[in-house]
């Protein structure tokens, strides 16, 4: 198949406490020949106000999400594409509560459709399985994050795609699948249980020797880095995108 134009989203996290992380994305869309668009108007997905019960809220910025993202007419088969299972996970499941019953439904289910995490984009639409150049040499063990795992059923892409990285081996930790123990205002609410839930997920990745813990999202990594950083761990966290624009 010919290699589309997308949108791209980046999420408030990414924005704000990982630009690199978008430039990466940006990097490795590129890399495999995808036309990259920008929409500087693009702001937040509407999640954290969704998370916390301010619905209302949450649909004037979700609206303003699919105003943001409407494809061009010319070019209804573009895609969104973002280095957040969180954010698509929003997008592809809550918006259909959000505007259940609202004149916006029909643009809704239009860019849910076309909106995909960055690893399932490369894999489940282009065919993708290995970044041409992609190169890091040691071992790391995958953290699947709640969003990614439960609301978009990503699973092997992640994977598919590290372990095409040369030099990279993986180890697959204990209770993968468990919460790291951040879930937004979760960890303000809750910290001690928060911070514990991070300290079992941040030793089942040291139990296996790895040298790094990769995730689709930085929302969970973020969470986990503090922890590691507060105890001078030996274990470093990277966004998938980080790894597949290493090396070249």
């Amino acid at each position: 198949m010919s290699t589309p134009t997308v949108d791209i989203f980046i999420p408030c996290f990414v924005d704000q406490l990982y630009p690199a992380t978008a430039m990466n994305m940006v990097k490795v869309l590129e890399k495999v020949g995808v036309t990259v668009n920008y929409n500087p108007a693009q702001t937040c997905c509407g999640q954290p106000a969704y998370n916390a019960g301010y619905h209302d809220q949450s649909r004037a910025v979700a609206g303003k999400f699919l105003s943001d993202f409407a494809a061009p007419a010319a070019d209804a088969a573009r895609y969104v594409v973002s280095p957040s299972a969180s954010c698509v996970g929003m997008v592809r499941n809550s918006y259909s509560e959000l505007f259940a019953g609202t004149p916006e439904l029909a643009a809704c289910r239009g860019v849910q459709g076309r909106t995909y995490e960055l690893t399932e984009f490369l894999v489940d639409v282009l065919g993708i399985t290995a970044v041409p150049g992609a190169r890091l040499a040691g071992k790391y063990t995958y953290h699947d994050s709640c969003s990614a795992l439960r609301e978009c059923g990503i699973r092997p892409q992640p994977r598919q795609l590290l372990d095409g990285v040369a030099g990279l081996e993986r180890l697959e930790m204990a209770e993968t699948t468990t919460c790291c123990g951040f879930g937004g205002t979760f960890a303000v609410k809750f910290e001690a249980i928060s911070v514990a839930m991070a300290q079992q997920k941040v030793e089942h990745a040291l139990d296996t020797g790895a040298d790094y813990l990769v995730s689709t999202d930085v929302s969970c990594l973020m969470h986990l880095e503090a922890y590691i950083k507060r105890e001078k761990l030996l274990l470093k966290c990277l966004h998938v995108a980080d790894v597949l624009a290493s090396g070249w």
